[in-house]
């Protein structure tokens, strides 16, 4: 904007699927702005359907009865989440096993977000005899405008959001309608001889816009990038859709207690190194930490799992105790970061096995294949980027205790924000800085549906969704001397008060009367 301004004859010209609203025009003008709408022409047929709570089954059947139609042409369905599109993608690889005599192939395709550019079956092949089915959610509205051969549009008019909350540090799942604009873009992608199957009543009255990322997210990553920008006055900044005040304020916190803001709030050494990395500021700091502590290697692993998607996928509801049977295979009694480590590790070694089938591999074990190796891209582009700035990498060493400490000690010089604590020894854990009570997710290796590996007293956690569940989701056994030993002392001034705190409280007094006597001494 501050270019345009001092350089009249430049043009900027904004690029939309969705017709831009005034707010988003007028941050670029104050004057009248030209608006080219490209003409596309619309669906051949648009059919609505009131399918309740059920649209799950009633868009596969739509699937199935499409493909034992005559008409040619692929198929994208928009689900919810990206467990309905790993569910959908079993069953219809297990409908579509053993077609009639005289029908084609149906080829499920699942597509989560983020990984459209690492799957080569968009790209356009023979499909005479093969029908694909892209099975996706948003936010992919606009990922598949360069798939001429689709002719079917199944759209369930749903979508799932994280509202992050500041004051506690946590995402709600809800589930919403989509936009007036997302239904139009999903209806263009049958392209003018195609049709739409929308699985909700026609009446329905959609939102005419969503709601910006940056009211309803996480910020702090948005921030730690304006402050490498230099953009003072965040306050002041001119956002087209403001950020909830408290949500900035939390943000700049943070980032202090990350040690990347120096004295006068600009960003200090230590927080420019962090920009570096294309990671959320804890990861980026706990990539540092493991520079310190010898633990590069297994760390870069860490970092690029929980950046990439999940890996693990949803099996149907039949074959969850064989998926959990699987994951055993990798669990690691440190905990779950550890078990990424392993699970990374055994997908490296297939890759590199000329008799196996990765893909076959991931998909016996009930492993996420894309995701998997979204996350090797993202850990050669963080090696890279180690190299690039002349930061040590150290030799593997994953399995030694002495790294086993290092890496718990790096995850909390990141992580030392998300601890919690098992109040009752029946794992209720009160995470200590919001003094809200969650549970360990079921999949996790300290979960109900896993043997007991014991339930730890302490852990770090990487996330914590406050939806129908309330679960606490990959964590770490750590101790609360390993937590005092790496999180700044202001930070555990601020924790509200709490037997946990008292705990903590006790070692800090601790520490502090053996540093004394040893300067009597």
């Amino acid at each position: 904007k501050d270019i345009a301004l001092q350089r009249p004859d430049l043009r900027v010209v904004l690029l939309s699927a969705v017709t831009p609203g005034p707010k988003q025009l007028a941050l670029f003008t104050g004057s009248a702005l030209p608006v080219i709408h490209l003409e596309t022409p619309g669906v051949r047929e648009v059919a609505y359907s009131s399918t309740g709570d059920n649209y799950f089954c009633a868009a596969l059947r739509l699937v199935l009865e499409i493909h034992q139609s005559d008409e040619q042409g692929d198929v994208i369905v928009f689900l919810v989440t990206t467990q309905e599109i790993d569910v959908a993608h079993d069953i219809l690889c297990h409908e579509g096993r053993s077609p009639p005599p005289g029908q084609g192939e149906l080829l499920p395709i699942s597509v989560h977000p983020g990984q459209t550019g690492n799957l080569p079956m968009l790209e356009e092949e023979d499909t005479i005899r093969t029908r694909r089915v892209f099975l996706t959610c948003s936010p992919n509205e606009d990922s598949f405008w360069a798939v001429s051969s689709i002719n079917f549009v199944i759209d369930t008019g749903l979508e799932r959001r994280y509202i992050f909350n500041p004051r506690i540090r946590t995402n709600s799942v809800i589930v919403q309608p989509i936009s007036t604009g997302q239904s139009e873009c999903r209806r263009q992608l049958a392209g003018p001889t195609g049709r739409c199957f929308c699985l909700y009543p026609k009446e329905r009255q959609l939102p005419a816009e969503v709601r910006p990322c940056i009211v309803e997210s996480d910020i702090i990553s948005t921030v730690l990038f304006l402050k490498r920008m230099e953009i003072a006055g965040l306050g002041h900044c001119d956002f087209i859709d403001r950020p909830d005040p408290g949500g900035l304020m939390q943000a700049l916190e943070e980032l202090d207690y990350l040690a990347a803001l120096d004295n006068d709030g600009n960003l200090s050494e230590m927080g420019i190194i962090m920009s570096e990395f294309p990671l959320e500021p804890q990861m980026a700091k706990t990539v540092l930490a493991s520079c310190e502590f010898d633990c590069v290697s297994e760390v870069v692993i860490i970092a690029a799992m929980l950046t990439a998607p999940s890996c693990f996928r949803a099996p149907p509801v039949e074959l969850k105790p064989e998926a959990i049977q699987c994951y055993m295979k990798f669990q690691h009694p440190e905990g779950d970061h550890f078990t990424l480590i392993n699970i990374y590790k055994a997908f490296k070694q297939r890759q590199h096995d000329p008799y196996c089938n990765e893909e076959r591999w991931c998909q016996d074990l009930f492993l996420n294949h894309a995701a998997l190796l979204m996350a090797d891209a993202l850990l050669t582009e963080l090696t890279d980027t180690l190299k690039r700035i002349e930061l040590p990498i150290s030799a593997p060493a994953f399995g030694s205790r002495t790294n086993t400490v290092n890496i718990k000690r790096a995850l909390l010089a990141g992580f030392f924000m998300q601890v919690a604590r098992d109040v009752d020894g029946s794992g209720n854990y009160f995470i200590l800085t919001h003094k809200h009570v969650a549970q360990i997710h079921p999949l996790s290796g300290y979960g109900a549906k896993s043997p007991k590996l014991g339930l730890p007293e302490w852990v770090l956690f990487h996330e914590h969704t406050f939806s129908d569940d309330n679960c606490l989701r990959t964590l770490t056994r750590i101790t609360p001397d390993e937590f005092v030993q790496m999180a700044p002392q202001y930070f555990f001034y601020n924790l509200p008060s709490s037997e946990s705190k008292d705990i903590l409280q006790n070692i800090l007094n601790r520490e502090a009367s053996r540093c004394q006597e040893g300067k009597s001494h």
